[in-house]
């Protein structure tokens, strides 16, 4: 899907601040027993869903470009409120997109969501390899070889199903050169850097992480920022929780020059879409 249009690249503010969350669909989890009392909540929709939303909705607006894991679409367990433009309105972003990914018809909405204050010259959706269900939104930010390429992605919990999806991501990366990587790839960094064919297309930029999973006691980093070598960034931070069993992961990533002017050729702030 093309949006191309224009913007001067002195709009380009030279730092994004950049999150990625998995909302577990609003559903408060604070113990692990809660994946058995709670579930209903993956189904039925709660009071409190809403006033939830908004709580996030006031971290979310922060920051220049969100990434979303684990948001309904708008169906019975959501109220039907589609939670990916719900944020947007609420955070105040110029541009959202949901990808559904998990079509339960009038029951669950199962989506991957961005959220964006400049709006992509191009946006494409990729169904990954494995189990119905997994998908990543790929957008891309200005025109050219400078262009600034962002993909949103829910892996696998199986290693045998993210091997094959950090395999065909890894394809679509290899030819581009500042490349972000942003959601809940259920798999910690050094298990990342044991598929070379990932890392490599990536050119991945060695990185700190931080621990995000569970929000409760957090242990393990499956929540990341990913950066290509061509790309700067301040040390990850993560947020308190919010509602969800994952913690939010934040990095403040600086712009090369030329990849600011790229983006200032090919995005606006101005449009507002979903699918």
């Amino acid at each position: 899907m093309s949006l191309a249009a224009s913007t001067p690249a002195s709009d380009v503010a030279p730092t994004l601040k950049l999150l990625t969350c998995n909302l577990q669909v609003g559903i408060h989890t604070s113990a692990y027993h809660h994946y058995l009392t709670r579930s209903w909540q993956h189904l039925l929709p709660h009071p409190k869903r809403r006033s939830r939303l908004d709580v996030i909705g006031s971290v979310l607006g922060d920051f220049d470009v969100v990434g979303l894991q684990e948001v309904d679409g708008g169906s019975f367990r959501s109220n039907h409120v589609n939670q990916v433009e719900y944020l947007a309105r609420r955070s105040d972003f110029s541009f959202h997109f949901q990808q559904l990914n998990r079509d339960l018809g009038r029951v669950a909405q199962h989506s991957n969501g961005l959220l964006s204050r400049l709006t992509p010259s191009q946006i494409d959706e990729h169904r990954l390899p494995g189990m119905r269900g997994r998908g990543a939104i790929h957008a891309r930010y200005g025109e050219g070889p400078e262009a600034l390429h962002l993909f949103v992605a829910h892996l696998a919990l199986s290693q045998r199903g993210r091997a094959r999806q950090l395999d065909y991501l890894g394809e679509i990366i290899r030819p581009l050169h500042n490349v972000v990587v942003m959601g809940d790839l259920n798999c910690t960094l050094s298990q990342l850097r044991a598929h070379p064919r990932f890392c490599q297309a990536l050119d991945l930029n060695p990185q700190d992480t931080v621990a995000s999973y569970p929000a409760w006691r957090p242990r393990r980093a499956l929540d990341h920022i990913l950066l290509s070598a061509s790309l700067a960034a301040e040390p990850p931070r993560v947020l308190e929780a919010m509602f969800s069993d994952h913690l939010p992961v934040a990095v403040n990533i600086r712009l090369p020059a030329a990849c600011r002017v790229s983006i200032g050729l090919g995005t606006s702030r101005a449009a507002n879409t979903s699918r």
